[in-house]
């Protein structure tokens, strides 16, 4: 039998009981959620509903992750993360069936859509963080890297290709409400997955954060998150970037490339679906290869410099009048913004105190989702100003001064230099340059 050490890089993690009851989990949670990302908007269609109404269900859903990542973040922090991904999956078992079983005998409203919708946004919100503050105390330190690689090659396989392309067959041969109970299945599926781990060791006492209660309490912990964030160089330097590469490009990608698709290369929704699927493959590609490679010595550096970067091929979507230079461009831009995500998870999981990684996990998300409405709603008014040229150009070379200014504002290069991430098995990283107990475990249960 091939022990641990012995498989590839990037397939040690599941050398280990745990993680593959917890991969699995993942991926029928991202089928699953792939399955009503498709299926919600036939659903809106099939009750008579047009753009408007595709808009707003969409808009809940972010709404609901909006408001639900930091107070996620909180609950990640007091309480055992595996409960909450098996509490998060009923939720969702509960809202996929009644909309399946609703449709399926025609009685299924657009305010009931609604509600789900809403209540599919508060899960992602809160999934997120359970997950990242779970993974650390399932994965040795060392491995960590591999196990965010595994994460960012399924999500584009399972929540973007996957999901959609099972949820066209089964509305093609059936209809919506069938699809989205095949979506309640694949919840139930995952639940069932984080049950079977069994306990998780926790690597921090949960009283450390469970000295408040109320509204006020939950305040109180947000509020130290955000305090550590504005004591911690790296972390404030590239979430404030981050709020910047999301305003100029989220717009820009998924507004105007179906529009410049159209007008330029006389594109239609199959070969919209190409960009899509160009911009996963980079993803995956991406994500298996930081998987498969040990954590640089410069990673701040590298990682920031990818993402410095990563917004310059939209300047040739400025100028793409073909299909294919879309589909290529796509791919690149899968390569640059998702392959340094890997090293992102694992710099939170390996360098913020346990006690506090749901809730910087939280302020991650938060901010990756925060500006993307304001993004997507000015590129309208933008476009329309300046055109489709310059618009691609502006966002695609906005980041790249901006990135310059956050690397030397934290002086990241020293940062990375005082706190090396090694690779040595057995390993726990409990925060950068904090100390944190190392005493025994608690059973999450």
């Amino acid at each position: 039998m091939t022990s641990q050490a012995e498989l590839p890089r990037m397939l040690r993690p599941f050398g280990m009981r745990q993680y593959r009851w917890l991969a699995a989990g993942l991926m029928l949670a991202l089928f699953g959620d792939g399955i009503w990302l498709i299926a919600a908007v036939w659903q809106v269609i099939d009750l008579g509903g047009g753009p408007g109404e595709v808009s707003l269900v969409s808009g809940t859903t972010a709404v609901g992750m909006l408001v639900s990542s930091l107070a996620g973040g909180v609950l990640a922090d007091r309480v055992s993360q595996r409960f909450i991904t098996i509490a998060l999956e009923l939720v969702k078992l509960v809202a996929f069936a009644s909309i399946g079983v609703a449709s399926m005998a025609g009685v299924l409203t657009y305010w009931h859509l609604l509600v789900v919708a809403l209540l599919c946004g508060i899960t992602t919100g809160m999934y997120y963080p359970a997950y990242s503050a779970m993974l650390p105390n399932v994965v040795e330190a060392a491995h960590l890297q591999a196990a965010n690689g595994v994460e960012g090659f399924m999500r584009p396989v399972f929540n973007q290709a996957a999901g959609p392309m099972i949820a066209g067959l089964v509305i093609g041969l059936a209809a919506p409400g069938q699809a989205i109970v095949l979506a309640g299945v694949a919840s139930a599926l995952s639940g069932w997955c984080y049950m079977a781990m069994g306990p998780v060791a926790r690597r921090h006492e949960p009283a450390e954060s469970t000295g408040r209660s109320g509204v006020r309490g939950v305040v109180a912990d947000i509020a130290e998150g955000v305090a550590y964030m504005w004591r911690t160089p790296w972390l404030w330097a590239t979430l404030f970037f981050a709020t910047i590469l999301v305003l100029a490009t989220m717009g820009p990608i998924e507004v105007l490339v179906p529009f410049a698709l159209r007008d330029r290369a006389g594109g239609d929704a199959g070969d919209h679906s190409l960009v899509l699927m160009g911009f996963g493959a980079g993803a995956a590609v991406a994500s298996l290869t930081f998987a498969s490679i040990p954590m640089p010595r410069r990673y701040l550096t590298l990682m920031l410099g990818i993402w410095g970067i990563s917004s310059v091929p939209l300047v040739a979507m400025a100028f793409a009048d073909r299909t294919w230079m879309f589909v290529v461009t796509a791919f690149v831009l899968g390569v640059l913004f998702d392959g340094p995500m890997v090293i992102w998870g694992t710099l939170l999981q390996r360098r913020v105190p346990p006690h506090l990684l749901g809730r910087v996990a939280s302020l991650d998300f938060f901010v990756s989702i925060a500006l993307m409405p304001v993004s997507m709603a000015v590129v309208a008014p933008v476009s329309h100003a300046i055109g489709y040229t310059a618009t691609f150009i502006l966002a695609g070379l906005l980041p790249v001064p901006c990135v310059v200014v956050f690397y030397v504002a934290a002086r990241l290069w020293r940062d990375e230099i005082e706190h090396p991430l090694r690779d040595e098995p057995g390993l726990v990283v409990t925060g950068a340059g904090e100390s944190a107990s190392r005493g025994s475990h608690e059973l999450c249960r």
